[in-house]
């Protein structure tokens, strides 16, 4: 078997999991298959950021590095400029390299060195749009868990990265070895990059009021009601203009809008946990039929439910999926 390198860059400070959790993907994929290096400027230990305080011993220093078949750029804060002595280095290995990989807001290093010019890239849904406004040759898609661009790769936020490398491993060593890795690491089947992220940021805020707060609450409990702006402001006790206006000033969204994305999320509940015909699923869910259903996920998901089923059910719902 053909042992292919991989180098992660430490910058500092760095977010814990962004390291671990890809590394551990090709870790477990086997030491014939993956030799795996870290390095920091100087070879220092590198700080953990937002709140976890570690600190990281690489392997070695980045200096002494030679470009690696995979190199994996995690993130860290983004609100200073990266150090230039990093960025220049990295742009120097990404040469030779023959995958560059950002993780998250390692995105917004790849951008620093010059690896992002001309090309569509993701990274935490947070982070999107200051990641357009600080590299605007750069086709920034806001929904993608990861995108790939020719030699480069950026996922969305924290375990997306791991999606990403379950898929460059599959892409190396086929599915069954791609599949063998997620059932060590106890995760689900990869999920392919189109997928959205599922983020709090989709579902809004929780309103601050009680009478609103009461009405997500039955939104969320009786998602197959009728759920209209005039049966919602009734049970708010506004009209329906001012009950309209004061949910979307506290949620985030319109009424509308978060009926749709508790119903998408009672379906895929229903759809990872249970073996339910999907005419069922889309009547208890709101949607009154398989086909609205459908256009529903294809519109918000951009995957038809009966796929969604077959690439996200947990183990614990055995059965046919439909």
């Amino acid at each position: 078997m053909n042992t292919r390198t991989v180098l992660a860059v430490l910058q500092d400070p760095v977010m814990a999991l962004n390291v671990t959790g890809p590394l551990e993907v090709f870790a477990a994929a086997g030491p014939e298959a993956y030799r795996i290096t870290t390095a920091s400027l100087d070879g220092r230990a590198v700080r953990t950021a937002y709140g976890v305080n570690l600190r990281l011993l690489p392997d070695a220093d980045l200096n002494d590095c030679e470009s690696p078949h995979t190199l994996v750029v995690p993130g860290g804060p983004v609100d200073n400029p990266p150090n230039p002595r990093l960025t220049a280095r990295l742009s120097e290995l990404a040469d030779g390299a023959e995958r560059v990989v950002g993780i998250c807001t390692g995105s917004f290093l790849l951008g620093a060195a010059g690896l992002l010019g001309g090309r569509q890239a993701t990274t935490h849904w947070a982070f999107c749009d200051l990641l357009a406004d600080r590299f605007p040759d750069t086709f920034v898609e806001p929904e993608p868990l990861y995108v790939r661009d020719g030699r480069v790769a950026t996922s969305a936020g924290v375990t997306a990265g791991i999606d990403l490398s379950i898929a460059l491993v599959e892409e190396d060593l086929g599915a069954e070895a791609a599949l063998a890795v997620a059932r060590e690491l106890v995760v689900s089947r990869h999920r392919s990059g189109d997928q959205g992220q599922f983020d709090a940021h989709e579902r809004g805020r929780r309103a601050q009021r009680d009478p609103l707060r009461q009405v997500q609450q039955w939104i969320a409990d009786n998602p197959s009601d009728d759920l209209s702006v005039d049966n919602l402001a009734r049970r708010a006790m506004l009209s329906p203009r001012q009950f309209a206006r004061v949910f979307q000033d506290e949620v985030g969204m319109t009424p509308g809008r978060y009926v749709d994305r508790v119903r998408l999320d009672a379906a895929r509940r229903r759809l990872e946990g249970s073996v339910d015909g999907l005419d069922e699923v889309a009547r208890d869910t709101g949607y009154g039929s398989a086909e609205a259903m459908r256009r529903a996920f294809m519109r918000q998901l951009s995957i038809p439910p009966g796929e969604y089923r077959k690439r996200f059910r947990s183990t614990a719902a055995p059965g046919p999926a439909l």
